[in-house]
């Protein structure tokens, strides 16, 4: 569930998780019930039924996704939620500066739970030069301004590299994909037609020295690895 607000009150995670919901993310765009969210700058922190939801997610063994929050519901949401954490669709703020992607210190504390980090193919979130605050702009034309033919998929493998590197190790990087949260491949980088085309990564990551062992734990191992370790059987 991107975003928490459909979850009315805390006291209704049980209900959820008994229809099948297993992850969670209190935010998506602007202030949800929960917390703050991307477009709300990054000194928002949670909301007075956060910790309350946070609490029953964690009792129940539903897992949060840290996409798509700000940094003081970050940091907060760590403080009141011990269980494991993931960033499901999130970008290195140190390569693509902006509030909607993470820092280095974020990215190590979901690394230190345990979490993978999957990078989002999202054009807007892999443009090194972030000379526009689209998370804050009105009416601002994303697609336009970050033409797609300018994107490629060295891009999204910069920001696998910079996880991996910050790990110490290839456990913690993946694919998040969002291809289809961004409208289709107006949004995509250059070679992405389809999810068909994520495989065009394999090469890149091998031309960088990567091994076999790393390219298949970003591909798909770290994920699998993680949602069979953490979901309850």
């Amino acid at each position: 569930m991107e975003g928490a607000d459909p979850i009315l009150t805390p006291g209704q995670v049980g209900e959820w998780w008994d229809d099948g919901v297993r992850v969670v993310s209190l935010t998506h765009y602007g202030r949800s019930r929960y917390a703050h969210g991307t477009g709300t700058g990054t000194e928002g922190g949670l909301l007075p039924p956060g910790p309350e939801l946070l609490r029953e997610m964690e009792a129940c063994g539903m897992l949060l996704d840290m996409t798509h929050i700000a940094d003081r519901s970050f940091w907060e949401a760590l403080d009141h939620y011990s269980g494991p954490i993931l960033a499901s669709h999130q970008n290195c703020r140190a390569l693509a500066p902006g509030e909607r992607q993470f820092s280095d210190e974020q990215i190590r504390a979901v690394i230190e739970r345990d979490g993978g980090v999957g990078a989002s193919m999202d054009t807007w979130m892999l443009r090194e030069k972030q000379d526009v605050d689209w998370a804050r702009t009105a009416d601002f034309q994303r697609r336009d301004y970050y033409a797609r033919e300018e994107v490629t998929l060295e891009h999204i493998a910069n920001h696998v590299d910079h996880v991996c590197q910050l790990a110490g190790n290839s456990q913690h990087a993946g694919i998040g994909g969002d291809t289809d949260g961004q409208g289709g491949i107006d949004g995509a980088p250059f070679e992405i037609d389809s999810i068909a085309d994520y495989g065009k990564l394999v090469p890149i990551l091998e031309h960088r020295g990567y091994s076999s062992e790393d390219i298949a734990n970003v591909m798909y191992g770290n994920w699998h690895r993680f949602y069979t370790s953490y979901l309850p059987q």
